[in-house]
């Protein structure tokens, strides 16, 4: 009996390269791909006889969480291993909260990928070792990861705001300094302050962050 997997991302690339990787070995079956949470609830719909998901978490309309949380109050027996790029930690509390039943990074090897669906079939639970550690911290101490996810009391001015969209959308330090029409001094200073009140390291950071706190 062949292993029948449905894919659920909404980067067509990303599937493509999944469906690589399960094409190697004889005992996988791909069904079918959706490309998000709700198209994945109506292909269910249709057709239920699936053994695993690999589920992207970032996705429009039903995110990846939702949908784990919804394909496992109606298809109990269906497994869930999230595929994603990121391994934080909110993520990957939220997933266990919703039910999934392990946890991989995208650019897994197709091996590791093969064992990981094959241990959790067997009651196991797929994660790489970078995840194991942070989900052995999650248990630890979970009232510290229910705390970041509340959202904090971040004062942003109304010009470190039209900053932040700005840079959010990738334009240069130039770009932004020409459509806010401030010098590119200016525009690093801004951007500096940003980031001590946020607390972050980087341009990827900050903008997470933002969205996170509802800033931008």
């Amino acid at each position: 009996m062949k292993i029948k997997i449905a894919i659920t991302d909404d980067n067509s690339f990303l599937i493509a390269a999944i469906k690589e990787k399960l094409s190697f070995f004889d005992d996988l079956e791909f069904k079918f791909s959706a490309k998000h949470g709700a198209d994945l609830l109506e292909k269910l719909d249709e057709n239920r006889n699936i053994d695993l998901i690999l589920m992207d978490i970032e996705m429009p309309v039903l995110n990846g969480i939702e949908a784990t949380e919804a394909v496992k109050k109606k298809y109990p027996h269906i497994k869930i291993i999230m595929l994603t790029v990121f391994d934080n930690d909110e993520h990957i509390f939220n997933a266990i909260k919703a039910g999934a039943d392990g946890y991989l990074l995208k650019e897994v090897n197709a091996k590791d990928l093969h064992d990981g669906i094959l241990e959790t079939l067997n009651g196991g639970a797929a994660m790489n070792p970078s995840i194991a550690m942070k989900t052995l911290k999650l248990l630890r101490n979970p009232l510290e990861i229910e705390n970041q996810n509340q959202t904090e009391d971040i004062k942003l001015t109304k010009r470190e705001v039209e900053v932040l969209e700005q840079l959010s959308k990738g334009l240069s330090y130039n770009l932004i300094a020409e459509n806010l029409f401030l010098s590119r001094g200016t525009v690093r200073k801004h951007i500096e302050n940003i980031y001590k009140k946020l607390q972050v390291h980087n341009k990827l950071e900050a903008v997470q962050k933002a969205q996170k706190n509802n800033l931008i």
